[in-house]
């Protein structure tokens, strides 16, 4: 691997998701990308149905239309994923009830028919949904045909041993070689060699439990029932004829174990609360609700990204949703900053706006956790959740929640959609906003012809794309500066003072 004649702009350590994404999205800038992955075989069963199923929220569903990626992510809908394995008992019990559920707190669910969907206001019709099932290794197959097809280097069975940064660089030390490179971002998991090697605080909060997800045949599988079952001693999940998820609350004793069958018997019978008699055990894995954070994502030429920088139980699905967004918040500040067309400080806004969502996704994690326990407190505290989310604001709060619909920055500006999502605007060609961010470059919005922006964009020319056009609900705005991960970073209402703009832009997309 060494090559004495190149440098790579980017090294990123690991191909699963939030790496390939990331090399995607610098690729859209033409910087020359490295990913190594220790795995040589990115195909494993926990990938696949029915332990590797996915909800995507509506953050990352967004970054994938964004991308122009959203047909082949949707591609295999759940109906045929339910097919390719084997029909419905390869997906989760709540799809096979009356009502239509939208996710679930620590197993409590709640259902589309109580969300009010109507408060919020800035969210317009898009292609984009609030939520979609996927598989993880569906997920990973269309990110790695797509950043082949950008020219991204991936090389497999390769791990990185060791690394030293200076001023200049990084020098990295994998697969018995080495390789030079301007950045090194570690999006190689929990236990994450980058961040070890990089010296990175890693500060949280130890697991309660040990989690099993495990295929088995039983002798009876009816004595088992259906569904999500709190019990004294822990609490189950059962979808026939032999998909169980269980948690125990051994202090994450056995995590990282290979559980044998009598193993799985033991811990299911006395969860369960049944004598269920384990005849064969075909897949099992574990996880805990261990939750820590890296207490910053850089430390000079070497950032962390996904799980390297934030672990946290998997209840919810939200961990491969939070990896994701820190890719696509990080692509596009680092490659200004590797072409030197970064404002002062724009790399390190990665750290300071992605480290709270992280703190609050570890947090929402806790909670779950706190209502799960076998105490009668906790299944007091449960009653009243399940009270509250089968409220109107209840559920819309969940829904919000959950699927990502309030995520936001704190970009400062009394607007309130300054630090989020932008509105999918349709414009009066027929275009959407969604479509013009495929470039990966800022957007300037402007509404009203006739305003003063035409004349103050000129110097940031090289960094946006400038749409003048009417929309169809313009929600009450004339302009919107929106930064290449879609953000909104500005709005012209009729009483901004447009300088503001300037001001904006600058602080973005640097000085033209």
């Amino acid at each position: 691997m060494d090559d004495p004649h190149s440098t790579y702009d980017v090294v990123i350590a690991g191909a699963g998701p939030v790496g390939l994404f990331l090399a995607c999205e610098l690729r859209l800038r033409a910087l020359s990308v490295l990913v190594l992955e220790q795995a040589e075989d990115p195909h494993t069963s926990l990938k696949q149905l029915p332990f590797g199923m996915r909800g995507l929220s509506s953050p990352t569903i967004e970054a994938f239309y964004r991308r122009g990626m959203l047909d082949e992510m949707s591609g295999p809908r759940l109906t045929e994923l339910q097919s390719s394995s084997g029909g419905a008992s390869a997906t989760a019990y709540w799809m096979h009830q009356p009502r239509r559920p939208g996710g679930h707190f620590a197993g409590i669910q709640f259902f589309h028919d109580k969300i009010d969907t109507k408060s919020w206001a800035y969210r317009l019709p898009s292609p984009v949904a609030t939520n979609m099932v996927s598989t993880m290794e569906h997920v990973e197959a269309v990110l790695t045909a797509r950043a082949v097809a950008m020219g991204v280097d991936i090389r497999r069975g390769v791990r990185i041993r060791d690394f030293e940064q200076s001023s200049e660089g990084v020098t990295v030390h994998a697969g018995g070689s080495m390789v030079r490179a301007h950045w090194l971002v570690g999006c190689d998991g929990g236990r994450s060699t980058v961040r070890k090697v990089g010296g990175f605080d890693f500060v949280g909060t130890d697991p309660e439990f040990t989690g099993y997800s495990v295929q088995i045949e039983m002798a009876d599988p009816d004595q088992l029932p259906t569904g999500r079952h709190y019990t004294t001693t822990g609490m189950f999940t059962y979808q026939k004829p032999g998909i169980v998820a269980m948690v125990d609350f051994d202090g994450g004793a056995f995590h990282r174990t290979a559980p044998t069958l009598d193993h799985v018997q033991q811990v299911l019978r006395r969860i369960s609360e049944t004598h269920v008699r384990v005849t064969a055990l075909h897949l099992a894995t574990t996880w805990t609700d261990r939750a820590f954070q890296a207490t910053t994502y850089r430390n000079g030429r070497v950032l962390l990204a996904g799980d390297a920088a934030h672990i946290h139980s998997p209840l919810g699905g939200q961990g491969l949703n939070l990896g994701l967004g820190d890719a696509m918040n990080l692509g596009w500040k680092l490659a200004a900053t590797v072409h030197g067309e970064a404002p002062v400080g724009l790399l390190d806004t990665y750290t300071t706006e992605r480290h709270p969502v992280g703190a609050q996704i570890l947090d929402w994690s806790r909670a779950q956790v706190a209502i799960m326990r076998p105490s009668r407190s906790s299944r007091a505290l449960a009653g009243i959740i399940r009270d509250l989310i089968d409220t109107q604001d209840g559920a819309t709060y969940f829904a919000e929640r959950v699927w990502g619909v309030s995520w936001g920055y704190d970009l400062g500006g009394s607007h309130p959609l300054i630090g989020r999502s932008a509105p999918d605007f349709e414009f009066s060609d027929g275009s959407k906003l969604g479509e013009h961010l495929q470039s990966g470059k800022g957007l300037l919005l402007n509404f009203k012809t006739a305003s003063p922006l035409r004349d103050l964009t000129q110097s940031f020319a090289r960094q946006l794309i400038s749409i003048e056009s009417e929309v169809r609900e313009p929600l009450g705005l004339e302009a919107l500066l929106i930064r290449p991960d879609g953000v909104v970073a500005w709005v012209g209402d009729g009483r901004t003072n447009y300088q503001g703009f300037t001001e904006a832009a600058a602080r973005w997309l640097g000085e033209g």
